[in-house]
């Protein structure tokens, strides 16, 4: 039987702090958060692994490696409504949880939000709304965000993402490019200005919407 404890301490230990993870909020919450209770049941063992689990409906929970990188890049200190675009398991959104006031999360699929509902009401969450529905034009009723993190990749940053964001110092963090490689990019709002800087290479599902790659079912 595995033991979710020790996997969970490893992960941390070597393949977050090891690789560069220095926001210790950030790697506590991912100690507090039990990675394993956000997969099917057959993929419990490989929960830990460094790299992405399928969870069904053709989608993953993203490598913790790579949660832990954009969630540190949002630079969260525990005050901020964050809009998550793409909830997939509730993994990220419970991380997001544990470091911000307030999170909105969007799936279109919406059997898996009502799984991720289901594990995210287990773990006893109550700053989370998880809604159906389009991220790639973000939730303009809830906006401004000081953080928005996107967990799919995008061919080019949504338009109504850019504008969501809080006026001084909103972020946006978002893989963006081809289907087989995107950099993750990080978006920086000052007023109507915008700044963006690129980071790591990543592979991620498609981001499918109205301001992303097309797509249905």
């Amino acid at each position: 039987m595995t033991n979710f404890e020790d996997a969970r301490e490893h992960m941390i230990t070597d393949q977050l702090a090891a690789r560069g993870i220095r926001d210790q909020r950030v790697l506590d919450a991912m100690r507090r958060v039990p990675r394993h209770a956000f997969v099917p049941e057959e993929s419990r063992a490989q929960a830990y692994a460094d790299r992405a689990v399928p969870i069904g409906s053709g989608q993953t929970i993203s490598q913790p490696f790579m949660v832990a990188v954009m969630t540190e890049a949002l630079l969260l200190k525990g005050t901020e409504r964050v809009l998550e675009v793409g909830t997939g398991s509730g993994y990220q959104a419970a991380i997001l949880a544990e470091l911000a006031c307030d999170v909105i999360s969007i799936e279109r699929r919406p059997e898996l939000a009502e799984t991720a509902r289901t594990a995210l009401a287990a773990r006893g969450y109550t700053n989370i709304r998880v809604i159906v529905g389009d991220g790639t034009v973000g939730y303009p009723s809830a906006q401004p965000f000081d953080g928005i993190l996107v967990t799919a990749g995008a061919p080019r940053v949504p338009e109504s993402l850019k504008q969501q964001l809080s006026a001084t110092g909103g972020r946006l963090v978002i893989p963006i490019g081809p289907p087989e490689l995107q950099r993750l990019a990080v978006i920086v709002r000052d007023e109507n200005r915008f700044s963006q800087s690129l980071r790591e290479n990543c592979v991620f599902v498609p981001l499918v919407g109205a301001e992303a790659w097309p797509g249905g079912g």
